[in-house]
């Protein structure tokens, strides 16, 4: 693999990043219970979460008396890499029945390493989803030849500290495609450099951090290149949780080896006069830590966004397209 300059970088590798954190995470007291059930499916090689009901939840629309409640999971500390599972939305009741499976591809031995954090949620219209308990398991403690363990059993929904509520709330997610070109038309045809193209078609139920308004627009640099000159943006778009930009970026002088240590980095803003306010974000590369031999903090790709990028390397000329959660990233920096 080359290791020379690529064509689309005139800056050094850079891992410097900065931390970037807000969020809204309602007022709704704690109540009820959820029942449920895990195993892991060895011919499946599946970590399953069964999850049945809830009872006696809290009340998060106050005006209408009801809730609209759903189930999220993430297993910890790897939740990132393995992202979230969540269940359809329930209308209007305080005590939903799912009977639904969430599954999680994964060796049992790693899942051994991780904490369950399965939470209920007040799905709203407006995108301020409201936070009505969670229960936390660890897994490695967990007795997995316990019969009774198996079996469907009540649990506790307990608070959350905001600590925690600011790691693990919903941030919305992001529908894009991508699409590598490794001979533009009318380029120089000696030349063995193509484009990489990101179309950023929509979002959906991005948070809300002032009131019920939001103007949101997309940023997006393809990282190891952090110079201003390599940031494009979409227009904002005012009023609306679930923006839609429909909006193509181009980046030119990308060989086939450059693919592999690049990466692209889309963050979510709600536009403001005073300042902009982070919303979201997502990195589509490998995901190998490293780029061009370098460790950087930034080449930290979940599986589902690593998976969007081999897909494109994989499909020259040809959309491929996903739609993904928004997560909390560290923003790198602008380099002059």
């Amino acid at each position: 693999m080359s290791q020379s300059v690529p064509a689309f970088l005139q800056e050094e590798v850079s891992g410097s990043v900065m931390s970037i954190y807000s969020g809204d995470f309602g007022n709704v007291d704690v109540k009820g219970h959820i029942q449920f059930a895990i195993d892991y499916v060895e011919q499946l090689k599946e970590f399953h979460i069964f999850v049945s009901q809830c009872k006696d939840l809290a009340i998060a629309d106050v005006k209408k008396q009801h809730s609209d409640p759903y189930v999220k999971t993430y297993l910890l500390p790897e939740k990132y890499k393995l992202g979230k599972r969540k269940t359809s939305v329930k209308k209007k009741t305080l005590n939903p029945v799912y009977n639904e499976i969430l599954r999680y591809k994964i060796d049992k031995a790693l899942v051994k390493t991780q904490r369950l954090n399965l939470s209920v949620w007040h799905n709203d219209t407006f995108g301020r989803n409201s936070f009505l308990g969670e229960v936390e398991l660890d897994l490695g403690t967990w007795d997995w030849n316990d019969k009774l363990n198996k079996q469907m059993n009540w649990f506790l929904l307990k608070p959350r500290t905001p600590a925690a509520a600011l790691e693990l709330e919903n941030r919305g997610e992001i529908k894009l495609a991508l699409q590598y070109v490794p001979q533009p038309v009318g380029g120089n045809k000696t030349l063995s450099t193509g484009e990489v193209h990101i179309w950023v078609k929509e979002c959906n139920d991005l948070p809300l951090l002032r009131g019920n308004k939001i103007n949101s627009f997309v940023k997006c640099t393809i990282l190891p290149d952090t110079s201003r000159k390599s940031r494009q943006k979409t227009r904002a778009v005012a009023k609306t949780t679930s923006p839609v930009f429909n909006h193509t970026m181009v980046y030119d002088g990308f060989r086939a080896d450059d693919l592999k240590e690049a990466c692209v980095e889309l963050t979510v803003w709600d536009h403001n006069k005073l300042a902009n306010r982070f919303l979201g974000g997502l990195r589509i590369g490998m995901g190998t830590g490293k780029s061009y031999g370098t460790a950087v903090d930034w080449m930290d790709s979940t599986s589902d966004e690593t998976t969007l990028w081999e897909r494109m390397m994989s499909s020259p000329n040809t959309w491929v397209e996903d739609t993904l959660p928004l997560r909390m990233i560290m923003v790198a920096k602008l380099t002059k």
